[in-house]
């Protein structure tokens, strides 16, 4: 019943935007125009942005083991710091932020760095009375991988005990593991203080897993990167192996054999810091040059983290690169806003970056966050153009979005052997299209800090996902296609231009292309009225209908407007508002818990879980913080929704527009817990 309506509905936004002379996307021509910069910018960026020379850069930082705060970070923030100098930039530096595991940056309490010496795991048989290594297992120096990150220094010989997942304490019914090494399928990090903590385990085997894809457990040779956790209370260690070597010793167990390990660890935390490299291109414009537009990446993770994140870091490296030759050549001015390359330990170096630097964080005007843009087919990637949080609307996600698809239009002409003027294509790449994919906020890396309530900077984030090797020994460069890096780059690279330029002569094109996203936008709203009952699809329609305002609001932050775009905008708002109908759109006047009005700390910044930390669960009593049943996602929208103007029940309507409906008891049971933790104060 609800599909030919929805066509319907589709259709009569198409004929809105024919009545508002919007076009809508078409197939790539010789000749098509690519949005909002000059063809000699467009054409100077293409041809200079190199995917050869990203995969280059990406070769050398694949081959650190790029733990926050070890050797083999550093050893890359040095490298990273080099190329920017050797590029002219200005203001590098290698900020070093303390790390000891108690000082706290907002929500983040920060985490000691890690590093190893030293670690393998044999197998061993008994010859006589005495036991010798029969094969190694694993090997710190063959594939670091195999060491849990956090995994602490040790030398024991123990037997092989299977516990399962190892998470639960029924896994370890009627099995006595005290002094002996435990075969999980889990991560270690949850394992920990069951098996050790507890029941006295000696150390832990993990053949965890990779995230759940639709290639979730189909190669067993793969080696997940572990975790034995930052904060445990039981320091340990594990080996991580794949899943072929764990089912043989499954078998083995079965058949009633004895399994004899030993393992040799040389490894552990230890004071230190965060490595945050940054860098400049200073604006020339002395209004906006204190403002700034920072590209962003994250620079840790293990060998060899290719796509992730050597990637992201690589291609902005290649921006850095590409903007400096331009300006000295001649071929493209000096920004008016000054450009900023930041470098950071995933989230944690961020966080602690901005509430370090609270006067940086006033200047960012626009972050974008490269995470995992280069997977070539054999990672099965689908690159994203992802938008910031929906509370924190911005025409900055349409700007990313128009850049995204000039690029597909191109690359999918020249794929088809059609004219194409930019089809950006690397020599030693391959030649499909691109087809990126527009997408809503997805959580999990450095972009959710720039968008989050407390800093509130819309951000754009281009990543792959699905990626069936992301934490495996089997992200290597080899995966990697310098076309997708060039791709990235370009779009990445072209909105950063345009948004560091961006001014009051920008209203009108700027407006005209937030009509055109706001109306096909539009489409979506209208479509999803037709699947909720009641009062919701008001809900959803109030809250589109000022989320579009907002967006046309937020030209101001970069002073695009004009009076001429600014009554365009008016009269475009009343207009696309006649698309839902006389509905009532008055918000219901809130009752009981409804009425209440929370406002935040502003001394706490940041989302309330960061890598292995959850500030909620440290700050409620046991149990309480797992027990909220507000999802993730709504969790973190919640949080950025509280303004100390909204009522609990406009923040339930929001979150209710923008994941669908949720109770209001969830919403007011987990903004009391904000309370009680001290994020939150009842107005």
């Amino acid at each position: 019943m609800s599909k030919p309506r929805r066509v319907v509905l589709l259709l009569s936004t198409i004929g809105f935007a024919a009545l508002f002379g919007l076009a809508t996307p078409a197939a790539a021509k010789s000749g098509d125009e690519a949005p909002l910069l000059p063809r000699a910018t467009v054409a100077a960026l293409a041809e200079e942005i190199s995917g050869e020379a990203a995969k280059r850069d990406l070769d050398f930082l694949s081959r650190q083991h790029r733990m926050r705060g070890s050797r083999g970070f550093r050893a890359a923030a040095e490298f990273v710091a080099g190329e920017l100098r050797a590029d002219g930039l200005t203001g590098v530096e290698i900020v070093e932020i303390p790390a000891d595991g108690k000082t706290f940056y907002g929500t983040q309490r920060s985490r000691r760095p890690w590093d190893a010496e030293f670690a393998e795991l044999w197998e061993l048989k008994k010859t006589g009375d005495a036991w010798a290594t029969l094969h190694r297992l694993a090997s710190w120096d063959t594939l670091p991988l195999s060491l849990a990150q956090d995994s602490e220094s040790a030398d024991v010989t123990a037997e092989l005990v299977d516990v399962g997942a190892g998470s639960k304490p029924e896994d370890y019914s009627g099995r006595d593991v005290r002094g002996k090494i435990v075969l999980v399928s889990g991560q270690p990090e949850p394992v920990v203080p069951l098996a050790v903590g507890r029941f006295g385990a000696a150390g832990i085997v993990s053949y965890a897993q990779n995230q759940r894809t639709a290639w979730w457990g189909e190669d067993e040779n793969l080696v997940r990167w572990g975790h034995a956790g930052s904060f445990n209370a039981t320091p340990t260690f594990a080996f991580m192996v794949s899943l072929k070597t764990a089912r043989g010793f499954q078998e083995r167990l079965r058949a009633g054999e004895t399994i004899r390990l030993h393992a040799t660890v040389r490894a552990g935390q230890h004071d230190g810091h965060y490595d945050v490299v940054t860098a400049t291109i200073p604006g020339a414009d002395s209004a906006r040059a204190p403002e700034e537009i920072v590209f962003s990446c994250h620079l840790d993770h293990p060998h060899p983290g290719a796509n992730d994140n050597a990637s992201g870091c690589a291609t902005i490296l290649e921006i850095a690169r590409t903007f400096s030759k331009l300006i000295r050549d001649g071929k493209l001015p000096h920004p008016a806003r000054t450009i900023r390359f930041v470098f950071p330990p995933e989230v944690e170096g961020t966080l602690s970056l901005l509430v370090l630097r609270p006067e940086l964080a006033a200047r960012i005007k626009a972050a974008i966050h490269l995470d995992m843009v280069g997977g070539g087919p054999e990672t099965k990637a689908i690159f994203h153009v992802t938008r910031g949080p929906a509370s924190l609307p911005s025409f900055v996600h349409d700007v990313a979005a128009a850049f995204g698809a000039f690029v597909n239009r191109q690359s999918a002409a020249f794929a088809s052997g059609e004219p194409a003027d930019v089809p950006l294509v690397a020599l030693e790449g391959g030649k499909e299209a691109l087809q990126a994919d527009f997408a809503d906020l997805t959580l999990g890396s450095d972009h959710e800090i720039y968008g989050e309530g407390s800093f509130g900077i819309p951000a754009i984030y281009l990543n792959d996902w699905p990626d069936r090797y992301i934490h495996t020994n089997f992200d290597t460069p080899a995966n990697i296609d310098p076309t997708k890096l060039r791709r990235a780059g370009f779009i990445a690279a072209a909105s950063g231009w345009f948004l560091a330029n961006a001014g009051t002569r920008d209203a009108g094109v700027l407006t005209s292309l937030i009509e055109a996203a706001s109306l096909r936008r539009a489409a979506e709203t209208l479509a999803r009225r037709v699947e909720l009952a009641g009062d919701e699809a008001n809900v959803l329609t109030r809250f589109d209908l000022w989320s579009e305002r907002e967006v046309f609001a937020s030209l101001a932050r970069f002073g695009a407007v004009e009076p001429a775009s600014r009554q365009e905008a008016e009269r475009f708002l009343a207009a696309r508002a006649q698309i839902f109908g006389p509905a009532p759109l008055a918000a219901n006047v809130p009752k009981g818990d409804g009425a209440l009005i929370f406002r935040r700390d502003p001394a706490i910044k940041g989302p309330m879980s960061v890598f292995g930390y959850d500030y909620l669960a440290a700050h409620l009593p046991a149990g309480r913080a797992e027990a909220l049943r507000l999802a993730d996602g709504d969790r973190y929208e919640a949080l950025n929704l509280v303004d100390g103007r909204r009522n609990a029940q406009e923040i339930r309507d929001g979150l209710s527009a923008i994941y669908g409906p949720v109770p209001l008891a969830d919403v007011v049971e987990f903004l009391r817990a904000l309370a009680e933790a001290g994020v939150v104060r009842l107005r």
